[in-house]
């Protein structure tokens, strides 16, 4: 790492190019083990939709939603509206969103491995308490636990994941948390269909198969060795020393060991990393754990992946027909993704972000229009159009999977020095979840009360996103995750910011000079 006030930004470029190693087999599974815990996410999202459109748990708990659903001369767009309904679904991420608060603290100072287990237990709580609910408060409760769950493991995963994965391939290993999300979701969708036939209480065998990934992901967190940045942080520099060997195929390993020491010499003399993450050096990172997480979630994707069932059966599809429609949503998503795993490493992050946007738009904007021209109060749409929205939407879904999906996740995880990184992430599952929060209590007002200009107000969310990705964020591709200040640096604008107080630095100045990054937008 460079002297002088350069020393926060990260680590000297020669001494990146000399990493040496390779994919490990026990690289992989480490990662696959870890990125199962994003299956608990991507479960309780697709779970939520299809169990709120069964008539036996709306009958138990929401009596009048089930009443207003039976009744034809309601409003297409309001037949779900209740805050009741909404408050169950919404409930998990406000939990979560508290939670990680408390996750970070945790995550810095006793490892990622520790996070992940305590969010597994308190995942397993909570499906144990929904599928055995009573009544509305003991629904809750584990709603509560399982937000617990998530702000625990949303929080250490992808740092885990990061910090696991070579340099040359961070990005299509840390979306193996993002796949696992998808699988999840698809997961969800189809045991929704299976139990909806079940009657009474297929709603509980929904809920409590929740229980599989927190199993999954707790047993991972026991088996899973910690990663070496954590245990260098730590104080075990030897045992991380060892653990990087065995994930990198070799014991050439000097070079990045070395500015894994440097790294946490610095980590460990920031005493306040939420304070010190307010500075001005870190404010492109700050901006990008509040404003990614953000946009992820006012793409409108969580509205069709909560909501889908309710959804599809407002758009006038029956029964079993709008599970079907939502299951195929899940599994085009799950497949999706695998595009981006595929693709993000050598396309780069931007090229992604931005095409997925531009698809995601003119998706809305058809749905939007189609809805508005074609399907009324008391209407349902055409078997044609039907077919058509469906068509759409899962091209929507589609680009987000292979976009905004996984990358919301992933840009925030890489971009922060280890010093900040546990608050950043923090910060970032914070704003998703407080953003995840707000929509899923908020929709079925929102669909009720704006009706097809949801779509077009969704669209015009993802048109500001997209025109954010193209001027502000910098590629990260192939650039090591101790070096990626050097980013900021170069940028057309962010360099305005971070660069003023290292203007004086001549080692800074001569280190500025000798790299060659990738081109960034001018």
């Amino acid at each position: 790492m460079a002297g002088g006030s350069f020393a926060p930004a990260g680590v000297a470029k020669e001494r990146a190019e000399q990493y040496q190693g390779k994919v490990t087999t026990y690289v992989i599974v480490a990662c696959i083990v870890a990125a199962v815990g994003g299956s608990i996410f991507g479960y309780d999202i697709g779970i939520s939709g299809g169990v709120t459109s069964m008539d036996g748990f709306l009958k138990k708990f929401f009596p009048s939603v089930y009443e207003k659903k039976s009744h034809s001369h309601e409003s297409n767009y309001c037949k779900f509206n209740d805050q009741g309904l909404a408050a169950f679904t919404s409930s998990l991420y406000l939990a979560g969103l508290v939670a990680t608060i408390f996750a970070s603290p945790v995550t810095r100072n006793y490892g990622r491995r520790i996070s992940i287990i305590c969010g597994g237990i308190s995942f397993l709580v909570g499906a144990i308490l929904n599928a055995g609910a009573v009544n509305f408060a003991m629904l809750l409760l584990g709603r509560i636990m399982l937000g617990v769950g998530i702000g625990f493991g949303n929080q250490a995963i992808p740092l885990y994941l990061s910090e696991m994965a070579p340099t040359h391939l961070r990005g299509g290993l840390n979306m193996m948390f993002q796949l696992a999300t998808t699988l999840g979701i698809f997961s969800a969708n189809m045991i929704n269909y299976g139990t909806s036939k079940l009657d009474q209480w297929g709603w509980r065998l929904s809920l409590g198969l929740a229980a599989v990934p927190a199993v999954l992901m707790t047993v991972g967190g026991i088996l899973l060795p910690e990663t070496p940045n954590s245990l260098i942080e730590q104080g075990s520099k030897e045992k991380g020393r060892k653990v990087l060997e065995r994930i990198r195929g070799t014991q050439n390993v000097d070079a990045e060991f070395e500015d894994m020491i440097d790294a946490s010499e610095l980590a460990n003399s920031v005493k306040h990393p939420f304070r010190n993450i307010l500075k001005k050096n870190n404010r492109p990172q700050l901006v990008m754990a509040i404003f990614m997480p953000m946009f992820q979630i006012l793409t409108g994707i969580n509205s069709i992946l909560f909501y889908a069932p309710v959804l599809f059966q407002s758009m006038g599809f029956k029964g079993n027909a709008s599970l079907y429609s939502s299951a195929l949503t899940g599994a085009v998503l799950a497949l999706s993704t695998l595009v981006s795993i595929a693709t993000v490493d050598k396309l780069g992050r931007r090229v992604l972000l931005i095409g997925g946007g531009i698809q995601m738009i003119v998706c809305q904007v058809i749905v939007g229009i189609i809805l508005g021209l074609k399907f009324g109060n008391n209407q349902q749409l055409s078997e044609g159009y039907s077919i058509v929205v469906v068509i759409v939407i899962c091209l929507f879904v589609a680009a987000f999977g292979w976009s905004w999906g996984p990358l919301g996740w992933t840009v925030p995880s890489e971009i922060f020095p280890l010093e900040t990184r546990s608050a950043g992430q923090s910060i970032t599952v914070a704003v998703n979840l407080f953003f995840t929060f707000v929509i899923a209590q908020s929709f079925l007002s929102l669909l009720c009360g704006l009706k097809f200009g949801l779509f077009l107000f969704f669209a015009g969310w993802i048109t500001i996103m997209t025109i954010f990705v193209y001027i502000f964020l910098p590629e990260t591709k192939g650039v090591p995750i101790e070096e990626m200040m050097l980013l900021w640096q170069r940028h057309w604008f962010w360099k305005k910011i971070v660069s003023e107080n290292l203007e004086e630095d001549e080692s800074f100045q001569r280190q500025r000079n000798s790299l060659v990054l990738p081109q960034q937008v001018h």
